[in-house]
């Protein structure tokens, strides 16, 4: 990989890919980044910060997954494509084909048609996610923890839409990759992914997980749903070692560790007192399923993953990338203390 090529990353105002085009500038690489549209008056101030902070050395470019060849141009002497770009939308989703399947499906065939027709590019690296590799905790039932080499083959359009979507948009990327030889590509596959922001223009479903911690949601109590967590600043640094790592290959699951809502909450609790509404307690599997399509989910959701436990193993990241990973601790504290001082949280009386 040259390292005077400009690396282009599909989607940068997103959260991860935010951090993933600040760590580029940081290393000292020149930048491409597509958007929907650079001329927006709102949303990119970030991006023209870090533009003006790296002079010369990142500028944004017009694209859309829906529309074909629009990642032609900045693609054009890349050797490194970072395509992050994917919707992440979680709770009521009015129509789950057109909102997540769609575009992450056509959006994925779109770039790396691109990809096949730029011969500059040498690799790719794709934003996947832990939900491509199992689709409902109850999929653990009777075996350890998940790796690289498990598949999701229980989510579908009508039951789990955002992993189904993950899941199908990479296995289309594998059969692209697959069927060339110039160019190779490395899956990142992230858990929940929460940590400090670069803009608080992102509308990531990981901020509308925070925000149930503060909006009152929660104060009843959680439910006993467990997930893998990770920092967003582990998981845009994992993007850079498989992007520049000769020997990276295949699918790598990030995920720092496992957590619940009700973990989250105490963590919170601990490092920002109890003036917040933070869960005290676990709500009981039956009353959460009376309730839960209040909240967004189905009652299948609610039967197929609150209280079953869940674990990943993320050797191969460390030992082969050496992607080292934040106390999910720290990452919990670090979003919701940049919360607050965004002023999405207001701060408890008295607390300076």
């Amino acid at each position: 990989m040259d390292p005077t090529k400009p690396v282009l990353v599909t989607g940068a105002t997103g959260y991860v890919a935010s951090w993933i085009v600040r760590y580029l500038l940081e290393d000292g690489y020149v930048v491409r980044g597509t958007v929907r549209n650079p001329d927006k008056p709102t949303g990119l101030e970030h991006l023209h910060a870090l533009a003006a902070e790296h002079e010369g050395r990142l500028t944004l470019h017009q694209a859309d997954l829906l529309d074909e060849g629009s990642y032609a141009e900045a693609m054009a002497g890349c050797e490194l494509v970072i395509h992050t770009a994917s919707p992440f939308l979680i709770g009521k989703v009015r129509d789950p084909e057109a909102q997540l399947v769609r575009p992450a499906l056509e959006g994925t065939r779109n770039v790396l048609g691109s990809v096949d027709a730029t011969p500059s590019v040498k690799r790719v690296v794709l934003t996947s996610s832990v939900v491509a590799i199992h689709g409902d905790n109850i999929d653990m039932k009777g075996r350890g923890p998940f790796t690289e080499d498990d598949w999701n083959t229980t989510s579908s359009v009508d039951h789990q839409p955002y992993p189904y979507s993950k899941t199908v948009a990479e296995q289309a990327a594998w059969e692209i990759c697959g069927a060339q030889d110039r160019w190779d590509m490395v899956t990142i596959h992230p858990g929940l992914v929460l940590g400090p922001a670069l803009t608080t223009a992102s509308k990531s479903g990981s901020m509308t997980t925070m925000k149930a911690f503060i909006d009152g949601s929660l104060a009843g109590g959680a439910p006993d749903l467990a997930m893998g967590l990770v920092d967003v600043r582990d998981v845009a640094r994992a993007h850079l070692l498989a992007g520049f790592t000769p020997g990276a290959h295949g699918r790598y699951i990030t995920n720092a560790g496992t957590v619940t809502m009700l973990k989250i909450g105490r963590i919170l609790r601990r490092r920002f007192g109890h003036s917040y509404p933070f869960p005290l307690l676990t709500v009981p599997k039956p009353m959460f399923k009376l309730v839960a399509p209040v909240a967004g989910f189905s009652r299948e959701f609610v039967d197929k993953n609150v209280g079953w436990p869940l674990e990943f193993d993320n050797s191969r990241s460390v030992e082969e990338l050496g992607l080292t990973y934040r106390d999910p601790a720290d990452t919990v504290a670090d979003q919701f203390q940049q919360m607050i001082d965004d002023g999405l949280v207001h701060k408890p009386i008295g607390r300076t």
